[in-house]
């Protein structure tokens, strides 16, 4: 192994540089919200907390644990997840794999169709009338069928479909199987790393997503956590918060003299990014192998 030149050292140690500012700037707010959330609010409030408690509490855990209304939006946030996450890609991947079929009358035009909606949505007063006549108004339904196809994995998949040997799928129907059998048996189990690398962006989709509860859902047992977290962040002082707490609650709260809303709003939003977070070394290994789709050539 050859020895770096002074100019090949010098270019290292600039790139681990600016590599480690970038790494630090990135994961420095995410700390600090978890020091302050571990922080009496009043002790907060005067400044200074940045890479560790200065006085230590469990009281904001305390009262986020407390309230019925945030777990209850932590349960909808996880129900929602799983459910939109799988049904989004089983029908994702049977309308690509139908959409790989050649014999397929009008696919082109489909196509163009499916490309259109990537560029012009319908707006949201008109798909606010859909939703309201398809009777989803305040409806666990209405966070799942609006975002049940995505386009664009559906040309993700599409691309990573027509890149697998029709020897495959030739076999398949010497065996005897139909489409069905051929996707189910053969195309879907073979496409275990798109899959994964799907699930995982539809499902931080899923659990990041507040807008649409805010304007569809009006039922406090329906709220995301992600949106009540939105109305925390929004307060601008705890008092405006503990109106929207469970009596058990309030008087929690009102025996603990020393949050704030803000230590109260980082101890919600750690509740809230945790769990999607420890996802992503699961499903790390597959991103490689997801995003060069259509590289398998026969």
């Amino acid at each position: 192994m050859r020895r770096l030149s002074y100019g090949d050292r010098t270019m290292m140690i600039m790139i681990y540089i600016l590599l480690s500012l970038l790494a630090f700037t990135t994961f420095y707010p995410f700390w600090n919200a978890l020091v302050i959330s571990f922080n009496t609010g009043r002790d907060t409030s005067l400044g200074g907390v940045t890479f560790w408690p200065r006085d230590w509490t469990w009281e904001n855990y305390n009262i986020v644990f407390g309230d019925s209304r945030l777990i209850g939006g932590f349960y909808i946030s996880v129900m929602r997840t799983v459910v939109g996450t799988a049904s989004s890609i089983l029908a994702t991947a049977i309308f690509a794999y139908g959409m790989t079929k050649k014999e397929l009358i009008g696919r082109k035009i489909y196509m163009v169709v499916c490309i259109i909606t990537l560029y012009f949505s319908g707006g949201l007063i008109p798909t606010y009338l859909l939703i309201r006549e398809l009777g989803l108004m305040n409806s666990f339904w209405v966070f799942i069928i609006p975002s049940l196809i995505s386009v664009w994995n559906m040309i993700i998949f599409r691309t990573f479909f027509n890149g697998l040997p029709d020897g495959l799928q030739e076999s398949a129907k010497i065996d005897g199987c139909g489409n069905w059998g051929t996707f189910f048996r053969i195309v879907f189990p073979l496409s275990g790393p798109v899959i994964a690398t799907l699930a995982l962006f539809t499902a931080v989709y899923h659990w990041n997503e507040w807008f649409l509860p805010s304007i569809y859902i009006t039922r406090d047992n329906l709220i995301p956590i992600q949106t009540l977290l939105r109305q925390i962040l929004n307060s601008n002082i705890v008092t405006e918060h503990i109106s929207s707490l469970d009596t058990a609650a309030q008087g929690q709260l009102g025996r603990m003299q020393t949050v704030t809303s803000k230590s109260l709003s980082m101890a919600t939003m750690m509740v809230a990014t945790l769990p999607i977070i420890l996802v992503y070394p699961f499903l790390q290994k597959y991103f490689v192998k997801g995003v060069l789709v259509g590289s398998l050539k026969e």
